[in-house]
């Protein structure tokens, strides 16, 4: 066993630390590991061995080795980044057990993907109360057949105050993003409302910063096992980004160097879940064709992806994005009767598209105050239905007063 202070571990740490992993050490690794070893009931029968860490890769290896035998018998792979196991990689627990018992491990199980039916979800209208990672992994996997969501801005404003730093910020998205692939339907789609954001300078001897979030997006989506489909541009009229106040300067003095322009726009990134299906086969192998008849576009579509919408505002939330932009996604994205989830829902305005669009909708929220609203807007949805909501962590939704 190598100690802590042998200096491999210090080369290795301090690679970690340079790559600002979330698994900074073996010992880290080990620990991550372990939990794989518990859920599959092989703690009394394995140990580990050095764990390694490949960072072309991103990832750290810990070996595991037959306790009483001291043969290797597999690997687990840690993501140096999001600490979770990436189960594809690691040695599977059947294969593990057939190692220790000196039996001819399992033969690989035979993809039957070519007769593979469609999966209709049985989710009803949801609504949760918690974090995102948490509440996807309570949801059954391929529940869900359309995501749309804007994340919570980094550090923007003060209500958003919620990262130490953008590593972590992005580390949680990586985490959400990865959960949500579970629990998308098959080549299906993620759809995501992002734009850069601006960090203010906290004095006149600072410069204000413009962080490039999209694109670290969209690194994190094409790494976690979607493809990409489409960037379409939000742009919103002229004059909407004045208050940010960039540009202000450059317009007083005109010099060349200060230019930066107003920015009116917002990226909406479109990925689908990797398959090795086409998108026919989601229309064609639909158990009910008249839902996707009835899901046809109507004349009036965008048809370029430049899209014009005014922003919306809410006086219960900071930050919310406009019903028609959150009814255009879900109307080209998804098909009458599916279910639409937006893992950061605020006040649920996805939710309310969902029902006029005919879509069932699940919405997570970490705000106590916002899931509140969301619960008595739905009301106002979904009229009398509104009891029919499952309310998780919540109270169910009162609609008495809606009886008399």
């Amino acid at each position: 066993m190598e100690s802590k202070s042998s200096p491999l571990h210090e080369i290795r740490d301090t690679v970690a630390e340079k790559r600002k992993y979330h698994v900074l050490s073996a010992g880290q690794a080990r620990k991550v590991a372990q939990v794989w070893v518990e859920r599959h009931a092989l703690d009394q029968a394995v140990k580990f061995g050095l764990p390694e860490i490949d960072d072309r890769y991103h990832v750290w290896r810990v070996p595991i080795i037959g306790l009483f035998s001291n043969e290797r018998v597999g690997e687990i792979v840690v993501d140096a980044y999001t600490s979770l196991i990436i189960e594809k990689q690691s040695t599977a627990p059947e294969i593990v057990e057939a190692r220790l018992l000196h039996r001819n491990p399992p033969s690989p199980k035979k993809q039957t993907d070519r007769n593979k039916k469609y999966r209709l979800s049985s989710l009803r209208n949801t609504i949760i109360l918690g974090d995102a990672e948490d509440a996807l992994a309570e949801l059954p996997s391929e529940s869900i057949d359309l995501i749309f969501t804007s994340p919570p801005y980094f550090n923007a404003r003060p209500e958003y105050d919620d990262y130490i730093s953008y590593e972590e910020y992005l580390l949680k998205m990586r985490k959400i993003i990865r959960a949500a692939h579970r629990v998308l339907n098959e080549g299906r789609f993620f759809v995501m409302n992002v734009s850069p954001i601006l960090i203010r300078r906290a004095n006149r001897n600072q410069s204000s910063r413009r962080i490039a979030v999209p694109f670290d997006m969209h690194q994190i989506f094409v790494t976690e096992g979607y493809d990409f489909i489409d960037d379409i541009i939000w742009v919103k009229p002229e004059g909407a980004g004045w208050a940010t106040g960039r540009g202000r300067r450059f317009a007083a003095d005109r010099n060349p160097l200060q230019y930066k322009p107003v920015p009116v726009t917002e990226y909406v990134l479109v990925y689908r879940k990797h398959t090795g299906r086409l998108i026919d086969w989601n229309i064609r192998a639909h158990p009910k064709p008249e839902l996707v008849q009835q899901s046809k576009i109507a004349d009036g579509y965008e048809k370029t992806n430049v899209w014009h919408i005014k922003p919306a505002h809410d006086k219960e939330h900071p930050a919310v994005f406009p019903e028609e932009l959150a009814s255009k996604v879900i109307t080209y994205y998804s098909f009458v009767d599916d279910v639409v989830l937006d893992p950061f829902a605020g006040v649920g305005t996805v939710g309310q598209a969902a029902v006029k669009q005919n879509r069932r909708f699940v919405l997570v929220e970490k705000e106590e105050r916002f899931v509140n609203v969301i619960r008595k807007r739905a009301k106002s949805w979904l009229g009398k239905r509104a009891a029919d909501v499952l309310c998780v962590n919540c109270p169910p939704i009162d609609v008495t007063d809606m009886l008399m």
